[in-house]
């Protein structure tokens, strides 16, 4: 790879990088082509971005973007990197998750995770990232749990206003 074609890499991943808060770093090094390719079509299908870079050039792209803030995720850049991007920071947890129960692997293996400035560093928060809640859950819990006293205070007024009713009507 040429000096110009390192630095078209470099670019592009960071225009990548710059678009999403999310990513996850995987090591795909033991999948086969096919197996791959169905990794990528389910990233496709749940609009996770997928791309297979250069540890290197992953690194580069990253300390020019901002090299304090994404520090801790150096230390996974090693063995084959698959790299995914999603505007849904569990997507890729559950597109691993479901993948590797299909195939009966352990790969991908998830290196690290990059969730809105957090880093989850290890295949052993796979699990906890499966769980995580999107913005859209967590607005619809707050909604659910700002009703449900409301809710009461209607029952009870109407309970209450319903008891003063029959009094008067006697």
């Amino acid at each position: 790879m040429t000096k110009e074609q390192k630095n078209e890499v470099i670019s592009a991943l960071k225009i990548t990088f710059s678009k999403y808060n999310n990513f996850y770093i995987t090591d795909t090094e033991s999948l086969t082509v096919e197996q791959i390719t169905a990794l990528r079509r389910a990233c496709f299908d749940k609009s996770v971005e997928m791309k297979v870079a250069k540890n290197t050039l992953i690194k580069k792209a990253l300390e020019g973007l901002n090299n304090e803030k994404y520090a801790g995720v150096y230390d996974a850049l090693h063995k084959v990197t698959a790299l995914m991007f999603s505007e849904n920071p569990k997507s890729p947890a559950l597109i691993i998750s479901s993948f590797r129960d299909k195939s009966n692997k352990e790969k991908p293996v998830l290196k690290a995770a990059f969730i809105n400035g957090e880093v989850y560093m290890g295949d052993q928060n796979l699990k906890t990232l499966t769980q995580l809640k999107t913005k859209d859950e967590l607005i619809g819990d707050v909604i659910s749990l700002l009703q449900s006293p409301a809710k009461r205070v209607l029952a009870g007024l109407l309970h209450h206003h319903s008891k003063s009713t029959e009094v008067t009507a006697s």
